[in-house]
């Protein structure tokens, strides 16, 4: 399938703020919220700058993305009145039909949070047509491509921030790869943690990614976009035709000198002659000494 070029920013882990009346209830939390709490007054309110993301955001609207692609971690310990701010941010960020979200661990920190708080955000994360109801995966198509979203979001211990994607999802995945690969569209799979090497970790990474991996290495996949890690990530997993292409940038509020600074990346898709999708990547960083969010890097994609 030939298609005319198609542009896709991708962001992740905004963590936006906790409020200062939030954050002094940590006392009377008597669960995984206390430690996340502690955290964020200790340290994270200084890393995930709300002024950062505002120029992140700026800077993508100006060069005018057709799609705008969030996997995951909005939030930071999955208040009641941290989705619904999230909402009102995501109006911000852009429109459902415009904007494709995966949640992250954050989104669901403790058991039966993301299930009665998430609800403002479903039309971020529905399928096109009579799919739109049907949960994980999701999978909206724009411009020939196929944007297909799973959740790897699941409430842990203390300490853990690993993810899943689980038997169901899994099986669905594999099905929604074939028949977009029968009709010959560009599969770009989103999801929050990392399916590479990047993912491997037991406290952090993703607990099914041995099984992921073989759906892909059966089905293939163009390109993987996730986050997680906060720091940038160009990865590569093995497809039935050759590598699939894994990407993720930095946290996209992060002011943080011990490991990158906030990144998002602008990918310009085009299908060549040669029957390949090519993806050009341009890294678009801040600048801590300008102020402002600057070109620090282009490469090209291959699939």
């Amino acid at each position: 399938m030939t298609v005319a070029p198609f542009s896709i920013a991708h962001l992740t882990d905004p963590h936006l703020p906790l409020l200062a009346e939030e954050t002094g209830l940590f006392a009377a939390v008597p669960d995984k919220r206390l430690s996340g709490i502690v955290s964020w007054r200790m340290k994270r309110r200084h890393i995930h700058l709300p002024r950062i993301l505002s120029l992140l955001t700026d800077d993508i609207h100006a060069h005018l993305p057709q799609h705008i692609v969030l996997t995951g971690d909005l939030l930071n310990v999955s208040l009641p009145q941290e989705y619904l701010r999230a909402a009102d941010w995501l109006g911000q960020l852009g429109t459902p039909a415009d904007v494709s979200l995966t949640p992250g661990n954050h989104d669901a920190y403790r058991p039966g949070a993301f299930e009665a708080g998430a609800n403002p955000w479903m039309a971020y994360m529905q399928g096109d047509g009579p799919a739109r109801d049907a949960g994980f995966p999701y999978c909206r198509i724009r411009g020939g491509i196929a944007l297909i979203g799973v959740s790897t979001a699941m409430p842990t211990p203390v300490f853990s921030s690993a993810g899943e994607l689980g038997a169901r999802q899994l099986s669905a995945l594999a099905e929604i790869l074939a028949a977009h690969s029968k009709a010959g569209r560009m599969r770009i799979l989103m999801l929050h943690h990392p399916p590479g090497g990047a993912g491997a970790s037991r406290r952090k990474g993703l607990r099914d990614r041995a099984a992921l991996q073989q759906v892909l290495a059966q089905h293939g996949a163009e390109l993987v976009l996730h986050g997680h890690t906060h720091t940038g990530v160009l990865d590569q997993i093995p497809g039935p035709r050759g590598p699939i292409p894994v990407l993720a940038p930095s946290s996209a509020s992060a002011l943080d000198p011990h490991r990158e600074h906030a990144r998002w990346h602008l990918l310009e898709i085009s299908s060549p002659s040669s029957g390949q999708w090519q993806t050009q990547v341009t890294v678009r960083g801040y600048n801590p000494v300008s102020g402002q969010f600057e070109t620090q890097g282009q490469f090209s994609l291959l699939a």
